[in-house]
C-alpha cells in the first residue's frame, strides 16, 4: 500500500542549521520513485521554502502551521489572518514596544528594531537546538524583508519575540479570534509567541489534503520533533518522533527514530519498508 508521508522541516527534513542531510535527501526520493507521496508540513510559510527543499523532489506542502495546503503547485487551502486582524496585531505590538515579524507567502516582513532585537533569542535558540550560535538573525531568516510594509492582508502567522511568558498570555487574552501559541522554547523557556487563524493546526490541515486526494488517514505517516507537530502524529495513521524531538512528541509517537542530524528519517524510512 502506497502511504501518505508528512514531515515537519526544522528539526526533522532539515537540521537546526538548515542544512538538509544527503540520506534524508535520498530517502525522499526513494520513497516517491516507489510510488509514496512526500508533503512537508511546517510552521514556515511558502517563502521560506527555499530551491534547495524542493530540489529533493516534493508533492507538495503544508504551511504556517497548516493555514496553507498545496498538492503539485495547486492551492487546495489557504486561510488568512484578515487585514484587519493584522492591524490591530501590529498596534498592539507596537504599544507595548514589542518586536514581531509577519509570516506570509510574499515574504517575511520585520518591525523596525526586531533584527537587534531577537538577536540574542535567534543565538539561544540556535545553542538550544544545535550547540552552535548563529551569529546574526538575518543567518537564521536569509530572506527576511526590513522596512517593509506591516498592515497586511496576505499573513499565515505573525511571531512575536517574548520579553517574558506574560507576553504570551496577554496576546492569547487579548486576541481571542486567533490561535495563540508559543515557540523556541517550553512553557516559560519559550522564546516567541506567535499569533495564526483560529482553529487551524498542522493535523486539520493532513486532514484536508487527505480528503482531497481522495485518500484515508490509515496509510498517512507523520514525522515531527516538536509539541507542535503531536496533534499530526496523532491524526495520521503512523507517527515518528525524531531522536531530538523533546520527550512529549517522543512519548506521543509510534516510533523513535534517530535524531536529524544521525540519519533519523532515513532510518525511519528504510524500518517502515518506504525504500524496498
Amino acid at each position: 500500500m502506497k502511504k501518505i508521508i508528512f514531515l515537519d522541516v526544522d528539526g526533522t527534513l532539515v537540521d537546526y542549521e538548515g542544512r538538509i542531510p544527503t540520506s534524508a535527501a535520498a530517502a525522499v526520493r526513494r520513497a516517491r520513485s516507489l510510488g509514496h507521496r512526500v508533503y512537508i508540513c511546517t510552521g514556515r510559510s511558502a517563502a521560506e521554502i527555499y530551491p534547495e527543499l524542493w530540489s529533493i523532489g516534493l508533492d507538495g506542502m503544508i504551511g504556517g502551521n497548516g493555514s496553507y495546503v498545496e498538492d503539485h503547485g495547486r492551492v487546495v487551502m489557504h486561510r488568512l489572518i484578515t487585514y484587519e486582524q493584522c492591524v490591530r496585531v501590529v498596534e498592539w505590538l507596537h504599544g507595548r514596544g514589542m518586536e514581531f515579524y509577519l509570516e506570509s507567502n510574499n515574504g517575511l516582513f520585520a518591525s523596525e528594531r526586531f533584527e537587534e532585537a531577537a538577536l540574542p533569542a535567534i543565538r539561544l535558540y540556535s545553542k538550544r537546538k544545535s550547540g552552535e550560535e548563529l551569529s546574526t538573525v538575518r543567518a537564521a531568516f536569509p530572506h527576511m524583508v526590513f522596512g517593509g510594509e506591516l498592515y497586511r492582508d496576505d499573513l499565515n502567522k505573525i511571531s512575536f519575540l517574548l520579553r517574558d511568558y506574560q507576553d504570551y498570555l496577554d496576546a492569547k487574552a487579548a486576541f481571542p479570534d486567533l490561535q495563540a501559541g508559543t515557540w523556541g522554547g517550553k512553557g516559560e523557556e519559550a522564546l516567541f509567541g506567535d499569533l495564526g487563524v483560529k482553529d487551524i493546526d498542522k493535523a486539520a490541515a493532513v486532514k484536508v489534503l487527505v480528503n482531497d486526494l481522495g485518500a484515508d488517514l490509515k496509510d498517512t505517516i507523520a514525522f515531527g520533533d516538536a509539541k507542535v507537530d503531536i496533534p499530526m502524529l496523532v491524526c495520521c495513521g503512523y507517527g515518528v518522533a525524531m531522536g531530538n524531538g523533546g520527550a512529549e512528541i517522543r512519548a506521543a509517537a509510534d516510533l523513535v527514530t534517530g535524531a536529524v542530524e544521525d540519519d533519523g528519517l532515513y532510518q525511519a524510512f528504510e524500518q517502515l519498508g518506504l525504500l524496498d
